[in-house]
């Protein structure tokens, strides 16, 4: 430590100061002779991190006095900094390690195995999937196999449940019932006041040989607390993403639309707004344009009630709204609720011509995506609705508008950051990104000394890691407020 060590111990005793997190590690990672060792108890469990990333799994079992013995991450940057955080060797591809030799023996088995298999973000191919991801949980059981841990800890994305029909956890649940009695809840963290939504599947399970989960059962929480997004947010954060002048321009569009809404005394849809639709008149009702004949495109209207004209119908095609333009997935109509959104905006725009017409230039100008000419407002009746107070995040599905209660679920795709337009940055612009640092206590990683060096790689790691202080909950619950024998 500095010169200035021993007064920002005793500050820390007393309770009047704690030290920043570089500072915090080097203390606890203090040799194990030291005069005051003695008195710190030794960690209660040893325990593997697999799929580590940025070792959410780590900080929760650490803040128990739990003791990580190995962990395993695929990608090189971010075992780099699960080496410089937890002062630990993290090994790579889990394929590769000899789960006899290279794993020690543990008490409890964590992993946040990989989710994409079965996301609905995407392919969703589960146990077939083609990068072979889906097939990890089978090395998961490896290790249970051979080790007989105590516990076993794992998390993935809710749809892992209804997943083919609930076929794939019945698999996974059939198996670590082999060993283990297992309990599963869908918890977000904005269950507890952390103003995140993202809910999440979470999996325990005890040895049955060790009494099971008899006394175990997961942390009581409201599914609609009271949240507010100003708890995680730091104005004073130098290190943050600037709104560039397009999106700023995307942003001024639509709120425009919502201003004019409100001056002619129009209903704000409660469904997404497809301005694409305004104006057209193609069939949608029936077969799809994809498999429709020339003649009935022809002299139809396609996106903002453009003719449909050409010399083929590849030319026909292109002047629809880009989701029209495709194959359906199945069969050869639209999906029922992608018929409902073209007739309702078709409805919307036909009650709101009017005014929709001295608008509708404004989006279609040059550097509008597709995607920012769709609109959700989830925000309720508001007299005067405006984006500018609300949590602002560009999805594929359109720009979403949300009220600062709590963050949308951090996600891998980083084009997805939210934005918080009401907040001056200390260079004096109006509205920005999310900063790394908030992301961080969104997923109450504050702990962490060094997260990924840019923005984007950040939100990327943050949006696959597992929340510390849901994990830590339930730890607790399952290690020893449920558990006599380890009180």
């Amino acid at each position: 430590l500095s010169k200035e060590g021993d007064r920002v111990l005793r500050l820390w005793e007393s309770g009047n100061g704690r030290p920043d997190k570089r500072v915090f590690r080097r203390i606890m990672s203090f040799a194990d002779n030291r005069p005051f060792a003695k008195e710190v108890a030794a960690p209660t469990f040893k325990f593997i991190d697999l799929f580590a990333g940025l070792g959410g799994f780590h900080l929760a079992l650490e803040q128990l006095g739990c003791k990580c013995v190995f962990a395993s991450e695929l990608q090189q940057d971010l075992r780099t900094l699960y080496e410089s955080n937890f002062g630990m060797k993290c090994a790579g591809d889990i394929n590769l390690i000899n789960i006899e030799k290279d794993i020690p023996s543990h008490d409890i088995l964590c992993g946040g195995f990989p989710c994409q298999p079965f996301s609905q973000a995407g392919k969703q191919q589960g146990f077939q999937d083609e990068k072979e991801r889906g097939n990890l949980f089978n090395k998961i059981m490896e290790v249970l196999e051979f080790h007989k841990p105590e516990f076993v800890f794992l998390e993935n994305v809710p749809n892992l449940k209804s997943h083919d029909k609930g076929n794939t956890y019945r698999v996974i649940h059939e198996k670590l019932s082999m060993l283990y009695e297992v309990k599963e809840d869908i918890i977000s963290p904005h269950y507890f006041g952390i103003p995140q939504h993202r809910t999440r599947m979470y999996i325990v399970g005890r040895l049955k040989s060790r009494g099971g989960l008899q006394t175990f059962a997961f942390p009581k929480h409201e599914e609609r607390p009271d949240c507010d997004i100003s708890q995680i947010l730091i104005p004073e954060d130098t290190d943050y993403m600037s709104l560039r002048p397009v999106t700023r321009k995307h942003m001024a569009a639509w709120q425009k639309f919502l201003d004019l809404l409100s001056q002619n005394k129009s209903t704000l849809p409660t469904f997404p707004i497809w301005a694409m639709e305004f104006g057209a008149t193609y069939d949608y009702e029936g077969v799809a344009p994809y498999f429709q004949k020339r003649q009935q495109l022809s002299g139809k209207k396609g996106k903002f009630g453009e003719d449909i004209v050409g010399n083929s119908k590849d030319d026909f095609l292109q002047l629809l709204p880009i989701y029209s333009q495709g194959k359906p997935k199945t069969g050869r109509q639209f999906p029922d609720w992608k018929k409902q959104f073209i007739r309702q905006n078709r409805q919307f725009y036909q009650d709101n011509k009017s005014w929709i017409d001295a608008w509708i230039d404004e989006i279609k100008q040059e550097g509008f995506e597709n995607s920012h000419q769709k609109f959700e407002w989830n925000c309720g009746y508001e007299e005067h609705p405006t984006i500018y107070n609300k949590i602002i995040q560009f999805r594929p599905s359109g720009m979403r508008v949300k009220l600062p209660t709590y963050s949308p679920a951090l996600v891998l795709t980083t084009t997805q950051i939210p934005i918080i337009p009401w907040l001056i940055t200390p260079n004096g612009e109006k509205g920005r990104y999310m900063t790394r640092k908030e992301g961080a206590k969104l997923q109450c990683m504050e702990e962490l000394a060094e997260y990924p060096d840019t923005i984007a790689s950040a939100f990327k790691a943050f949006g696959n890691a597992v929340n510390v202080e849901v994990v830590k909950r339930i730890a607790i619950n399952l290690l020893f407020d449920g558990n006599e024998t380890n009180k």
